[in-house]
């Protein structure tokens, strides 16, 4: 359905949906486009265009010819003409029935200006996107992608793909309020997701379609939550019992599973960061390797005493550099509980000869970990909990990601530290009663006014603890919900602070359609308790 057809209906129905959706208002012809997230600039017209099916690639630039970009402009092709002739055929088509069409766009240029295809934090993502038709100066109507980089040409491909419509009627797909011209950027240069493979095993595809809707809200780090205390499924060739902590024989990765993820994942522009958690959420390591329990009746924290327990942790990381190339590496830290040191003999005479409380044990343990990802040219990533409890001994290098109280990154950048924005309250997607308002109003530079600190956070994420969320349920947990948050991080302050959240309202409506029409399970929009399915009969675009 056309997008300005789609205001009409939204509106139309909107009047007959529970007093918990958002009121109808009048639309102009100037409000924002159904595009998510908001691009940070842009202009458009009011005609409308064809897409030719066999739509040509023109590639231009260093970087143009990037199997990256020729892959992502298939992917999207077949996206965008899922409901036409097989591009390929499409030609052979036309001439069969005697029947040449011509349309008002039939090729995409896309212009690279940098061959790198390094993916690391902070790499450019900004593009132009530039759709026009057919006039006296050009034979041709064309669409054309500019971008310093592969990962902004990936960028502009999304939103291009958001801008094509099918017309159910003509058959065919069209661009509306066209011409368009846009110039966008994130405005974090973090944009992530947090799953949780612990908790419950996700298998590999289901993996893959969590990093392909990624892509669609432009999220650009999947933190990847391997493991915790209840599982350790990855392999790790240096020290192989660990995955006897698995839950079973067949929920477990294989290293070759893990870098097939890190390369499908960089296909789409999205980094992967892996998180091991340490000291706590341990327990699950002493499967294969019993000794790094501190007793059989004290199984985590990890025992602090033992040189064996820190050479465990050097040769996962070891193994692990060789999979995740992010420079970014989590290293937990969170809710450790130290009771059961203090009642462990062999740990209790360690401390005493150091003259150590357990909170200097604590300490201890943290810091030789940091410096062991750092030795293996990673920055650490820590809980909160750290910084909280001995953040003037933290690396200076550290991220400090907040999750339990609402003012920690004001006072992590305060004292030089970057900062992840993850506050339980709003961005844990496990915690099913938040609705998406509440997610997309949550503003992460809250509290910061220096500019020069606001840049110390680097951004935020939406987390996708696992206790309750497996692969039935995962998807529709993780959207729509996940999409507010990413379209704060990604839109300027100003375009979604102020803006009208009845019009947002429609736009999400529509994103969580999109999102169902390329096969993301995305739960209905409008429910107080989120992934429930819809109430009754309806159309999507309501619920």
């Amino acid at each position: 359905m056309a997008p300005n057809l789609l205001h009409t209906l939204l509106i139309f129905l909107s009047l007959s949906i529970s007093l918990s959706s958002p009121s109808p208002v009048t639309v102009h012809k100037d409000s924002p486009p159904y595009l998510w997230p908001l691009p940070a600039e842009f202009s458009s017209g009011d005609d409308t265009l064809s897409v030719d099916p066999a739509i040509s690639l023109i590639v231009a630039g260093n970087g143009g010819g990037s199997p990256i970009v020729r892959a992502a402009f298939e992917r999207y092709m077949g996206i965008i003409f899922k409901h036409t002739f097989g591009r390929a055929s499409s030609l052979l088509a036309r001439i069969r029935f005697l029947r040449m069409v011509e349309y008002d766009i039939t090729s995409l240029k896309i212009v690279v200006h940098s061959d790198s295809e390094e993916l690391q934090l902070g790499v450019d993502e900004s593009y132009t996107l530039m759709v026009s038709k057919k006039n006296e100066q050009s034979i041709v109507g064309a669409a054309t992608i500019e971008a310093n980089t592969v990962y902004g040409a990936l960028r502009g491909l999304e939103t291009f793909s958001q801008l094509c419509d099918f017309d159910y009627i003509t058959k065919s797909v069209q661009i509306h309020k066209a011409p368009w011209f846009i110039q966008d950027k994130p405005r974090f240069q973090y944009r992530g997701l947090l799953i949780d493979t612990s908790r419950h095993y996700l298998p590999i595809d289901v993996i893959k379609q969590i990093i392909e809707s990624m892509s669609f809200a432009k999220l650009n780090v999947l933190h990847w939550h391997i493991v915790d205390e209840q599982s350790f499924p990855l392999e790790t060739p240096s020290y192989p019992n660990l995955w006897k902590g698995a839950y079973s024989r067949w929920e477990r990765y294989t290293v070759e599973d893990a870098s097939e993820i890190v390369r499908f994942a960089k296909m789409r522009g999205i980094n992967v960061m892996a998180e091991v958690d340490v000291p706590g959420h341990a327990e699950s390591w002493g499967t294969g390797y019993p000794h790094l329990w501190p007793s059989l009746s004290c199984r985590e924290p990890l025992d602090v005493t033992k040189n064996f327990t820190f050479d465990v942790i050097s040769g996962i990381l070891a193994d692990m550099r060789k999979i995740f190339p992010f420079e970014l590496f989590h290293l937990g830290g969170d809710e450790v509980n130290t009771d059961c040191w203090k009642n462990t003999t062999h740990i209790k005479e360690w401390l005493h000869g150091r003259n150590f409380t357990t909170k200097d044990a604590y300490k201890y343990f943290v810091l030789r970990a940091q410096q062991i990802a750092i030795s293996k040219n990673w920055t650490p990533v820590n809980w909160e909990e750290t910084f909280s409890s001995f953040g003037k001994d933290l690396d200076p290098r550290t991220v400090v990601q907040n999750w339990l109280v609402s003012d920690i990154c004001q006072k992590a950048v305060a004292k030089g530290f970057r900062c992840i924005y993850s506050n339980q309250g709003y961005w844990y997607l496990d915690h099913l009663d938040v609705q998406w308002d509440k997610v997309y109003k949550t503003e992460p530079l809250d509290g910061i006014k220096d500019p020069s600190l606001q840049k110390l956070v680097i951004g935020g994420e939406v987390c996708m603890w696992g206790e309750t969320a497996d692969t039935s349920v995962v998807l529709q947990t993780i959207w729509p919900r996940a999409a507010a948050a990413a379209e704060r991080m990604w839109s300027t302050r100003e375009a979604v602070s102020k803006g009208n959240i009845t019009l947002t309202a429609l736009r999400l409506h529509y994103f969580r359609c999109l999102l169902n029409n390329r096969g993301v399970a995305a739960a209905p929009v409008d429910n107080w308790y989120a992934r429930s399915p819809p109430s009754g009969p309806g159309s999507c675009y309501v619920q």
